[in-house]
């Protein structure tokens, strides 16, 4: 039997270029003299579609999609998710299409309702596992949470005569999954005595990355074969064969290869061809400009270095060197004009009142105007620079820094963000429109203390802990849901200063309301697995 893992990019609700990549596909799975060619879940309408499936024209038309999918089928079968209607109920389904007929529709049985999941909000179980029999092999079918629980409909499969097991997924991206994966798969295996051919989708939907990584099982629990990761590919794999294997990618890399997935797919899905970067001499801009250059190409991102008062020379020259190793022009526009002139005004109203934080947040704002003049001007999406971090203790400011479309670090800790820079400057990285060269970001970028450069002499650590003191409290916080004395207990961290942070963070929660989406590299994001309410009166005693 071989076997082509069609690892595909659709794009949510674009139904007819879904189906015309799904067409192509199959044609070139029959050329490469696969068997059975195979499609991620909801390939047809893209995932998640959220209250699309909610539209009745919008279910209707991917029923006509799968139509003309059925057609193209020819001589090679085809497994593909899309979403089937039943009266009133809807179903995450796919469909085994043999000889230009459906020969068996499955109904996912299991929906997961948890962390970015709300399946059972549009969708109902499915009841029945499917088996069918296709060149004389019993098949067991099934849609990606079936491998997670425990009563898995493939065991039954399995006990039906079944040895080979068809899982089609969109199973999102976070740091260490692709080896969480491999676990269960493994251990089904086992206990199934069959191959698992696992095919997962590729790409970015709005705060989720896809990251492909398809794979195959063997009967003794082995990987057989797998696809990349964050690359569209298809794999045709033949069962009698040993296979290659594709190695997963090492920590920083993966998390990288999800921040560029993440930035490419939002911005040019979302229509637009160009950016925008506020660049201020730090390392969160720094590796966000990277970032965007890798996902874009160089003659599509426009930085904006925009000084004022307080800015250093050491930021214009980083700045400046930056932009020259990765060959993008740097514009520059001062805002010390106009803070005066700010200033001047609220005078009357200020007058007597020692500076703080409104004065620092002014500048932001200012910057954050000029950042969405050249975007309504040019048509370029702007993408915001702040960190997970900062993000948690709401160290930035709304309508100012904040100000934006896309948010390309949004989920990723003030220290990962230096792990990120280092493993950027060390290894021999190439950007996608560059030569292969060492020390992208300068180094007195890293080695530099943050500051916001909103006032003289001002350093992060002035208003906040040291990030790698922040980072714990928060990933135990917010990723792991721990109460304030597991934090203490876990972190080894002071009281005082553990009750501090969880105060900004849980004081917050308004700001990031209001934040632009941003890849979700984490187990748990801000976003759609992060959901306290703004009015919010309990704070733990």
């Amino acid at each position: 039997m071989k076997i082509a893992i069609a690892q595909i990019n659709s794009t949510v609700g674009d139904l007819d270029k879904n189906t015309e990549k799904i067409i192509l596909f199959i044609a070139n799975a029959k050329k490469a003299g696969a068997d059975i060619v195979v499609f991620p879940e909801l390939a047809i309408t893209g995932y998640p579609p959220e209250d699309l499936v909610l539209k009745t024209q919008f279910v209707t038309d991917n029923l006509s999609c799968l139509e003309k999918i059925v057609k193209k089928s020819c001589d090679i079968a085809v497994y593909i998710g899309f979403v089937d209607r039943v009266k009133d109920d809807l179903f995450n389904a796919a469909a085994f299409i043999v000889e230009k007929k459906i020969k068996k529709i499955y109904h996912k049985i299991n929906l997961p309702n948890y962390s970015v999941f709300d399946e059972k909000r549009y969708f109902k179980e499915g009841e029945t596992p499917s088996l069918v029999t296709y060149k004389g092999v019993k098949i067991g079918l099934g849609i990606c949470e079936d491998v997670w629980v425990n009563k898995s409909p493939y065991l039954k499969a399995s006990k039906s005569g079944a040895k080979l097991m068809l899982n089609i997924n969109a199973s999102p991206y976070h740091i260490g999954k692709i080896k969480e994966r491999g676990k269960i798969l493994s251990a089904l295996a086992r206990k199934t005595k069959s191959y698992i051919v696992y095919v997962n989708m590729i790409g970015g939907q709005d705060e989720l990355v896809f990251d492909g990584g398809s794979m195959v099982f063997g009967p003794k629990g082995n990987l057989f074969a797998s696809a990349s990761q964050y690359k569209e590919e298809m794999v045709v794999i033949d069962l009698e064969k040993k296979e290659k294997i594709n190695p997963w990618l090492d920590h920083p890399s993966e998390i990288y290869g999800a921040l560029v997935l993440g930035t490419k797919d939002y911005v040019e899905k979302n229509g637009f061809s160009d950016i925008l970067i506020g660049l201020s001499g730090g390392i969160d801009s720094a590796l966000t400009l990277v970032i965007a250059v890798d996902a874009l190409g160089k003659e599509h991102v426009h930085p904006v270095f925009m000084p004022s008062q307080y800015t250093t020379d050491q930021s214009y020259t980083d700045s400046k060197i930056l932009c020259e190793n990765l060959e993008v022009e740097m514009l520059e526009i001062s805002i010390k004009d106009v803070f005066d002139s700010y200033l001047k005004k609220l005078n009357p109203q200020f007058k007597g009142k020692p500076q703080n934080i409104a004065e620092e947040n002014l500048q932001a704002r200012i910057r954050g105007n000029y950042l969405m003049a050249l975007s309504n001007k040019f048509g370029w999406l702007v993408l915001t620079t702040g960190n997970k971090s900062e993000m948690s203790t709401g160290y930035c400011t709304l309508y100012g820094d904040m100000s934006g479309g896309f948010a390309v670090i949004k989920d990723v800790p003030k220290t990962m963000v230096y792990e990120l820079a280092r493993w950027i400057n060390s290894v021999q990285f190439a950007v996608y429109s560059l030569q292969k060269r060492k020390r992208v970001i300068p180094q007195s970028i890293i080695k530099r203390a943050p500051t916001a450069e909103l006032a003289p002499n001002q350093k992060d650590q002035d208003t906040l802990p040291p990030y790698d003191v922040l980072d714990k409290i928060m990933k135990a916080y917010v990723e792991e849901n721990k109460c304030r004395g597991e934090v203490c207990d876990l972190s080894g961290i002071d009281e005082k200063t553990v009750k501090h942070v969880i105060g900004m963070i849980d004081y917050s929660e308004y700001k990031r309301r209001q934040s632009p989406p941003g890849p979700r590299i984490t187990p748990r994001a801000f976003g759609k697995d992060w959901r306290l309410p703004i009015t919010n009166g309990y704070r733990q005693r």
